[in-house]
């Protein structure tokens, strides 16, 4: 007979375990393409909550100005240059973040662009390009970290931003490049997550909706289309940058250390009714 186990739920002190659940104290953050919208949200998100974050991307100038008005606040925060398209680049900026702060915990890829062209006027180079930037340079963005991370032997989170066209094509609009390669993320994540869970890394991905960010002026600068993509929105509005930091914050905090290989649509309820 087997033996009778008399407890099964374990005992927990929960105001020890629960304390630190949203505690970045100690973490050090990266964030290539991070002085976007999306991305300096976060980045103040992370940086308020005592993580040290470090800011990236094709222009360092826009990187350090970003570093510069946290650290103004009183938050650790410091700018790099880094050309995700180029694996050697993206690896010396890992490099020197590792070298600069003594380690790199959490990854938050916010690199991404959108090249608009109908279907049958897509051209090689542009689609290249969106690849690059965003499906090519997200796998090795998240191999350069990954490396750390196991070498650490701590841990870590990474997190990808997507989009609700991940899952969702568009009509009436030039989105093959935009939609394959978020798309592609979706899966990337889940195969990451698979592999990285023995070394207690894991990989999950916010996807919003359209966001008041520069990269949706066209929609905004457009009233009729604007109306309509609202319209289609249950909750009847375009999301906020802050919209998306709670969900990032998620991911990347100690209350998430069970979770991996999801994506969370921040979409007011877009993907709920298609």
């Amino acid at each position: 007979m087997d033996e009778k186990i008399e407890n099964v739920t374990p005992q927990i002190d929960f105001q020890k375990e629960l304390a630190g659940l949203n505690d970045f104290s100690g973490q050090i953050a990266y964030l290539p393409g991070g002085y976007g919208g999306l991305g300096e949200a976060i980045a103040w998100g992370l940086a308020m909550r005592g993580a040290k974050v470090v800011i990236s991307g094709r222009d360092e100038i826009k990187a350090q100005k970003l570093a510069n008005e946290i650290s103004a606040a009183g938050f650790a925060a410091s700018g790099l240059q880094c050309d995700a398209t180029k694996v050697d680049s993206i690896k010396k900026s890992t490099d020197a973040v590792v070298d600069t702060y003594g380690g790199l915990n959490l990854l938050v890829n916010c690199v991404g662009i959108q090249i608009e062209e109908p279907l049958l006027e897509v051209k090689e180079k542009s689609f290249d390009q969106v690849y690059e930037t965003n499906l090519k340079s997200a796998m090795f963005l998240a191999q350069a970290s990954a490396r750390h991370q196991v070498d650490q032997g701590q841990g870590g989170r990474q997190i990808h931003l997507l989009s609700v066209r991940s899952k969702l094509g568009i009509r009436g609009r030039g989105y093959s490049a935009y939609c394959s390669t978020k798309g592609g993320m979706a899966m990337l994540i889940k195969q990451h997550a698979v592999e990285l869970a023995e070394h207690k890394i894991t990989v999950n991905g916010v996807a919003p909706t359209f966001v008041y960010t520069e990269l949706i002026r066209y929609i905004v600068e457009d009233p009729e289309y604007h109306e309509k993509l609202v319209s289609r929105i249950p909750m009847g509005r375009i999301a906020d940058p802050k919209d998306v930091v709670g969900a990032a914050l998620y991911f990347l905090s100690p209350a998430a250390s069970f979770v991996t290989g999801q994506i969370l649509y921040v979409d007011g309820g877009i993907t709920a009714t298609q």
